[in-house]
């Protein structure tokens, strides 16, 4: 089963994306018209929100206030449409958040619905997704550069998959204020601008020259209005290309002053981050040698849409994720199918009861197929290795949050469960990590002799105080150890919430 079967987005129903980007806020509102979504809708907002990054972590109160503001407006007018149908994400600036989560809370309390935070990685796989679906079909290399507020992503791809992305620390708005503090402009500013976002771009420059590409595009606000300036001024009718980058940014020298910025086809709410923005796409056509880049209309939002819809038609890039991660780190795969059919096994027995879904149950199939993946580390607290790989991967198609919960369902299904991991986690996942876990626990306990071998006829019951066992006695006596685990297993069973009531018939 997929949360496809759930989901089932028909024709003529809404889907909704919203990317909380550091420098602009878009959500755009899509109805479904023959299996693809026609967007209705859009909204986007300067909020800038990496200006309100202090030093230490926090985000200033008027930048907080101005993305809580713009996340209520987004909340009316998605109101109506059903949170399976919303994908909500963060990117760089509440990545780097000391306390995300207080944020988060406020955030999903603002516009109504849940809010993922992405890695980079993510966020560039999501960016080429959406530009993908935009540009014209080809089977070449593409090169897509998205320069964001906080953060710019590079990604090689292919049709639709990315092949090579990176992110790194470097956006209009964080360069803007870090290299040119006041907002003077001259020439040895720049060069140390270029020169110190040259260094970054050099860890991956080799390998992306290596791979090679057919076209580039610039995916974001920034490559847009650089597009919109250099045709404006007639430095190129045909894209951005080294020349007339070259002759934009002694354009904007000579201004002397951020705040003095004017330039033709260049916005009033783009001015004041414009030079970050230019001399990051200098640094990367110096270190990547693009001769050419062309501006693509779609990005990641119009990516959480059609990521979304592939969720929904059976193609949800965690499963390929999960299915990579198990094979990277040799998990022993028919244990793994052992331990996962033994868990929806029990799951089905309580799905009701718990009030469980289709999504519940990918969950359990997911942490099943990679609770053993810590083994290719260490025997000794396996289970510590494997949360740790899952917590800090880049795992295509998860959330920051959604790692989280995979990462303590994990370390939770042997030995004594740490209550802490599970009070970490948003709100919504806590109840379902503990459910998942404790499933989880009891397939691991069933399937130990890591053979091929009939479980007895089994039933299990449930309610929220409590999990009933029944198992057959002469099948017990026949498995002394299995039945020895079950007694031992009262106690940490105890720690995720129900009791645990072994019964033989």
């Amino acid at each position: 089963m997929s949360q496809g079967d759930q989901i089932q987005i028909k024709d003529g129903e809404l889907i909704a994306a919203v990317d909380m980007g550091s420098n602009s806020f878009h959500m755009v509102v899509a109805r479904m018209e023959h299996g693809e979504p026609r967007v209705i809708d859009r909204l986007r907002e300067t909020v800038r929100m990496a200006a309100g990054l202090r030093a230490d972590g926090t985000l200033d109160a008027e930048h907080r206030a101005r993305a809580l503001n713009c996340l209520a407006r987004c909340g009316q007018r998605i109101a109506g449409v059903p949170s399976m149908r919303v994908r909500a994400v963060a990117t760089n600036t509440v990545r780097r958040l000391a306390s995300p989560q207080a944020f988060l809370t406020a955030a999903e309390a603002a516009l109504g619905h849940p809010v993922e935070i992405v890695s980079g990685r993510e966020e560039g796989r999501l960016i080429f997704l959406g530009a993908a679906h935009d540009l014209p079909a080809s089977r070449e290399n593409r090169l897509i550069i998205d320069v964001g507020g906080g953060s710019t992503e590079f990604i090689i791809g292919r049709g639709l998959a990315p092949l090579q992305t990176e992110s790194v620390q470097a956006g209009c708005i964080a360069s803007t204020l870090r290299f040119f503090p006041g907002g003077k402009l001259n020439r040895k500013r720049w060069q140390r601008a270029r020169s110190e976002i040259g260094v970054l771009l050099q860890q991956f420059a080799e390998d992306y020259r290596e791979a090679g590409w057919l076209d580039a595009y610039g995916s974001s606000g920034s490559a847009k209005a650089i597009g919109a300036v250099v045709q404006a001024m007639k430095f190129s009718d045909d894209g951005i290309t080294p020349a007339a980058l070259a002759l934009l940014r002694d354009a904007l020298i000579e201004q002397g002053q951020i705040s003095a910025i004017k330039l033709p086809g260049l916005a009033e709410d783009r001015a004041p981050v414009i030079v970050g923005a230019v001399v990051i796409f200098e640094a990367a056509f110096a270190a990547l040698g693009i001769e050419r880049l062309r501006v693509c209309e779609s990005s990641m939002r119009e990516g959480l849409l059609w990521d979304l819809l592939g969720r929904a038609g059976g193609s949800d890039p965690r499963t390929a994720s999960i299915d990579a991660l198990a094979a990277r780190y040799g998990v022993d795969r028919a244990q793994a199918r052992r331990v996962e059919s033994t868990a929806l096994l029990l799951f089905d027995q309580v799905a009701k009861a718990w009030k469980m879904d289709l999504e519940a149950r990918e969950w359990l199939s997911w942490a099943s197929r990679v609770h053993e993946i810590g083994l290719a580390i260490a025997h000794s607290q396996h289970h510590h290795h494997g949360a740790y790989i899952l917590r800090h991967a880049d795992l295509a198609g998860f959330s920051r949050q959604e790692q989280q919960l995979l990462a303590a369902i994990v370390q939770s299904h042997r030995r004594k469960p740490d209550k802490t991991l599970f009070s970490a986690l948003p709100q919504r996942y806590r109840v379902l990590a503990r459910h998942i876990t404790a499933l989880l626990r009891l397939a691991v306990l069933f399937r130990r002799a890591r053979r091929a071998e009939s479980l007895p006829q089994m039933r299990l019951t449930a309610t929220s105080q409590r999990l009933r066992l029944a198992v057959p006695a002469a099948w017990l006596e026949q498995h002394p150890l299995t039945e020895a685990d079950l007694e031992q297993e009262r106690a940490p069973m105890s720690e995720l919430g129900p009791r645990l009531d072994l019964i033989t018939i």
